[in-house]
């Protein structure tokens, strides 16, 4: 009997790692969850040729897997599959886990569509497709932070960030950037590389944030913003998964402890041109225009979009004044006070860094939302406020939507989104989001406890 030959790319996995006995088929949900399917390795040709199947509306469910019935999906159309095929590129080891492989997926189009509405991944590739119609390239790159916390909760639920091995070190102790710190933790971040290089993750620099066990890594420039997205969600899969080998949870919530630090999704972005151009370099006589426009733009764009760059209750708490956390649509150069940054430096490697999103925002979403912002304000030539100066985040905008319902209320009535995002999307996402608040609130909290009783 003959066997049909396998895929190039896995043929040539399973050549170098013969070892292997599952396979991971995976893609990431509105919450920026890995979901999918493992698969025995005997049957891991059929990802291949048949596709993995399961219910389309998975990137429509809130954080606790709950399906809203959201315009029709779901309950109402009877809840059909989609069928996702494999990433080319993309499969990997997964170094904390044995014998098993990994492979992205992405959902092929409905039947007479150009894409599933719903899907966060297809909706970033449209709105990347618009600035080819303007003869430009985003190039952009993910900034994630987030701690590493003990698995143990006290009495009341609440966790610590995670004790280092060394005696009498507090957990909490904030020493950013600290060498000393990173030492602690050298063994952990040193996986957490090794697995970003086996799954081919462009990880840079891991610095020591202000929080204890608080950490961020930096990923690669890309002028691919899905593949960018990709990774950001990858490396969240590998920073949880070598954290738990370890003993230990990883976490990207905006505010896990409301006495340190918060963690954010810092998104870098330039552009360049049909020659390879970076269309913001100072050196170009229309750079500083351009850089002008596309801020401008993130600014006319950036309350409509507060939902999706926080996306839950928790999100909201990291947004305080004198934090180094956005509380306006202010911008400036090598000021770490603003939304947009402009990082100290020029010529080709001049860019913004976005820095309002909470690090468990969906990137997918977030890069759209930004790449929209950009987009618009390249197009219409938008011009920005004045840059600021010294401490640009004392104050918040009293016209910033910072609590979720408002935010959510503002992209709803967006038309600026849905003609970006889809005419039916951004209504789509708030009504999820809506209802996953409201099923937040139906217990009864332990504060209204001691408040009220």
């Amino acid at each position: 009997m003959t066997h049909a030959p396998l895929p190039p790319e896995l043929d040539a996995y399973l050549t170098a790692h013969p070892g292997t006995r599952f396979l991971d088929a995976v893609m990431f949900d509105l919450c920026g969850t890995a979901i999918g399917k493992r698969f025995p390795i005997r049957d891991a040709a059929k990802v291949w040729s048949s596709g993995v199947a399961f219910c389309a509306g998975i990137t429509t469910l809130d954080a606790l897997g709950a399906c809203w019935d959201v315009e029709g999906i779901g309950f109402s159309d009877g809840d059909p599959d989609a069928v996702s095929y494999p990433i080319p590129g993309t499969l990997a080891l997964v170094p904390w886990l044995p014998d098993t492989a990994q492979v992205l997926i992405a959902p092929a189009p409905p039947e007479g569509l150009a894409q599933w509405w719903f899907d966060p991944r297809s909706i970033l590739a449209s709105v990347v497709a618009r600035f080819a119609e303007l003869g430009l390239t985003p190039v952009t790159a993910c900034e994630l932070e987030f701690y590493l916390v003990d698995p143990a909760r006290d009495a009341a639920g609440r966790v610590a960030p995670a004790r280092p091995a060394r005696s009498g070190r507090a957990p909490e102790a904030p020493r950013v950037l600290a060498f000393d710190k990173l030492d602690e933790w050298a063994g952990i971040l040193a996986e957490i590389d090794a697995a970003c290089l086996a799954q081919g993750v462009p990880a840079g620099a891991a610095t020591a944030e202000y929080g204890g066990a608080q950490f961020e890594v930096n990923l690669g420039h890309l002028p691919d913003p899905v593949r960018a997205a990709d990774h950001a969600l990858m490396l969240r899969r590998i920073v949880k998964g070598v954290a738990n080998r370890n003993g230990l949870d990883a976490t990207f919530m905006s505010k896990p402890f409301a006495d340190q630090s918060g963690s954010g999704l810092h998104i870098h972005l330039s552009v360049l041109d049909a020659d390879g151009r970076n269309i913001f370099d100072d050196r170009l006589p229309t750079g500083d225009a351009m850089l002008g426009h596309a801020i401008a733009g993130l600014q006319a764009t950036t309350h409509d979009a507060m939902a999706i760059f926080a996306p839950n209750l928790n999100a909201y708490r990291r947004f305080a004044p004198n934090q180094f956390v956005p509380v306006n649509t202010s911008w400036g150069t090598n000021n770490r006070s603003v939304s947009f940054r402009i990082p100290a430096g020029g010529g080709a490697a001049r860019r913004i860094e976005h820095r309002i999103a909470g690090a468990e925002a969906n990137p997918y979403l977030v890069m759209a939302a930004i790449l929209a912002g950009l987009h618009h304000g390249l197009s219409q030539r938008l011009t920005p406020t004045p840059p600021s100066t010294g401490n640009a985040g004392e104050e918040a905008d009293p016209a910033m939507p910072l609590k979720l319902w408002t935010a959510l209320d503002r992209l709803e009535a967006s038309t600026l989104m849905a003609r970006y995002l889809g005419p039916r999307y951004p209504a789509a996402y708030a009504t999820i989001k809506r209802a996953e608040f409201e099923a937040f609130m139906a217990d009864v909290l332990p504060r209204e406890y001691d408040w009220y009783l």
